[in-house]
């Protein structure tokens, strides 16, 4: 039976396909110990970046690079996520160990860098199956840990002041989400207007900065393949500086979406957590708390609002591209669930239900 945590690999998709010759030449060039010939698949699912695994002369390398086409000018940033894992290393947070960044798309059509492979599970299912309760609370307090080593790296010591704006992270996040929201809503939505409405009147006094991932939860960590340990944190496109409790609240809101919910934001809200060895979200306030010197969070309640407010927006953003794209899509409709689900619990957390 096959493993549903092990990385799913295809052959190279023929609008990511890359021109091995070159490419192989330029690795062998500039990447230590690099050994053509080399085989390549791509992973499959998720990647917003192409990202393909490579092997070369009995070693294994991630190759992450830009999609092909017309970008944004902030969107597909992977010069920051290479620069944000360097700065990583050794900090006590897992990362893969960098090994090199081209800016030259005239290589393989977009500039892009090249990792160690790490080698691992991925749980998509935040039920993690086929695994014993010890080993699933295990993995689930790896998470805390890895989130609260995360946010005490002193970011101006790793070299990263500038990475971000410093200030106001939640206030501007707000807005920009919003403004998304407008612009791509397919319809009105009373509790996604009231949420906001409750958002921008309950902003904490206090500000706080520190390295944020931006999608920290299970489905971006490695696990190692032979123990209940996190090996490595993926998929960096979102990092900057911003609030980390913003952050942490987004790792937690598993805790109040139903089970189904999407691959993302699959839920255990109404799950007998202690039969499956998982921890309530109180222990895991007081075990993140515990590692990052906080005595209580006293706007949890904000912060877990905000969280579900900006992947409610982020959902309808998919919805609205998904009819634009195929009105006859089968994801729209449940895209269009998730978002009246994930929007609606926002609104009634944040009331007290």
């Amino acid at each position: 039976m096959d493993d549903p945590a092990a990385p799913r690999l295809v052959d190279m998709l023929p609008q990511h396909r890359l021109d091995e010759v070159r490419l192989g030449a330029y690795l062998a060039a500039h990447v230590p110990g690099f050994e053509p010939p080399m085989a390549i698949r791509q992973f499959q699912g998720g990647q917003s970046n192409p990202t393909y695994l490579i092997e070369a002369g009995g070693a294994r390398y991630v190759l992450r690079k830009q999609p092909p086409g017309r970008l944004l000018p902030s969107a597909h940033q992977i010069d920051r996520e290479y620069r944000i894992q360097s700065a990583l290393a050794g900090s006590g947070v897992p990362v893969a160990p960098m090994l090199h960044y081209c800016a030259d798309a005239g290589v393989i059509g977009t500039p892009f860098y090249v990792m160690g492979h790490v080698a691992g599970r991925v749980f998509h299912d935040v039920m993690m199956p086929g695994l014993v309760p010890e080993e699933r609370g295990a993995i689930q307090a790896q998470l805390i840990e890895t989130i609260a080593a995360l946010h005490r790296v002193d970011y101006r010591a790793a070299g990263l002041d500038g990475f971000g704006r410093p200030d106001r992270y939640v206030a501007r996040q707000i807005e920009r989400w919003t403004t998304q929201y407008e612009a791509s809503k397919t319809g009105d939505l009373p509790a996604m207007t009231e949420l906001i409405a409750w958002l921008r009147a309950h902003m904490p006094a206090t500000d706080e900065t520190a390295i944020v991932h931006g999608d920290f939860r299970l489905g971006n960590m490695v696990v190692d393949p032979a123990a209940p340990r996190i090996a490595a944190v993926l998929d960096w496109e979102l990092a900057t500086l911003g609030h980390p409790l913003a952050d942490f609240a987004y790792c937690c809101m598993s805790y109040h979406l139903p089970p189904g919910s999407g691959p993302a934001m699959a839920g255990y809200r109404g799950v007998d957590l202690a039969s499956l060895g998982l921890m309530s979200e109180a222990a895991a306030l007081d075990l993140y708390c515990a590692r990052t010197g906080r005595d209580g969070i006293a706007d949890w309640r904000f912060f877990m609002g905000f969280s579900l407010f900006r992947s409610a927006a982020i959902v309808e953003g998919v919805y609205a591209r998904s009819l634009a794209g195929n009105a006859a899509d089968q994801r729209a409709g449940r895209m269009h669930d998730m978002f009246v689900t994930v929007a609606t619990t926002g609104w009634e957390l944040v009331q007290g239900g």
